[in-house]
């Protein structure tokens, strides 16, 4: 099984407008042993599962086991999926996540935390449009957070 094609065809599916089967598939995936025993697997499937979820605890639970899973993964294996990636790249965006996650949930306090962790991290962006995103996202919850830059 070609677990990163599994993912991407269940998010697609859920881009398309097919949520439910699509959430359906990605529990599915993540109950599979081939997943529970990589850790790369792991953190690609939650962070996005969560952005499929409905309600935003329910998201949190899912960033949360994105970023269990990241401390778990090393640039060796990141690079093994592909040549650029390194593991440390992947923090800035699931401390966004996280931020705006308990933002929601009117946790101000860890909100602020992940946005301090996320622009401590932004170094390790690269210098691209997904970079620029990521970035701007920051700036997007520094903003309603109050929070100066």
């Amino acid at each position: 099984m070609d677990v990163m094609a599994e993912i991407g065809a269940a998010v697609e599916l859920g881009h398309a407008g097919g949520v439910e089967e699509a959430r359906r598939r990605l529990a599915e995936l993540w109950a599979d042993p081939v997943v529970q025993e990589d850790p790369f697997h792991r953190c690609t499937l939650a962070h996005y599962a969560a952005d499929l979820e409905p309600e935003t605890a329910d998201e949190l639970r899912w960033d949360l086991r994105a970023l269990a899973a990241a401390d778990e993964v090393t640039d060796e294996r990141a690079r093994a999926h592909h040549a650029s990636l390194s593991i440390a790249g992947f923090y800035p965006s699931l401390y966004l996540n996280l931020g705006d996650d308990y933002r929601r949930l009117g946790d101000l306090d860890a909100a602020r935390r992940y946005l301090d962790l996320g622009r401590g991290a932004l170094s390790e962006l690269p210098d691209d449009e997904y970079g620029g995103l990521i970035r701007h996202g920051f700036e997007v919850l520094a903003e309603r957070l109050g929070v100066g830059s």
